[in-house]
């Protein structure tokens, strides 16, 4: 599910959802909800999300196992 994969991502880095939301700038609150599979992750968020982790989103969205991007 991409909820475990952006926790998985996250905990890579030993970054706590305080430390994503400031980068994505959002609350804890709201990236928990993300975790979570609580909240929609807006496309925006998606793209941050994939910048800041050097990964594609296709691989956030599970839609391949691929996770270096094609730059």
């Amino acid at each position: 599910m991409l909820y475990n994969r952006i926790r998985e991502l996250r905990e890579d880095k030993d970054m706590t959802q305080k430390q994503m939301g400031e980068i994505l700038s959002c609350s804890q609150r709201v990236y928990s909800n993300y975790e979570r599979g609580e909240l929609d992750i807006p496309t925006e968020i998606l793209i941050k999300l994939a910048d800041y982790h050097g990964v594609s989103v296709d691989y956030i969205l599970e839609r391949t196992e691929k996770k270096e991007t094609n730059v």
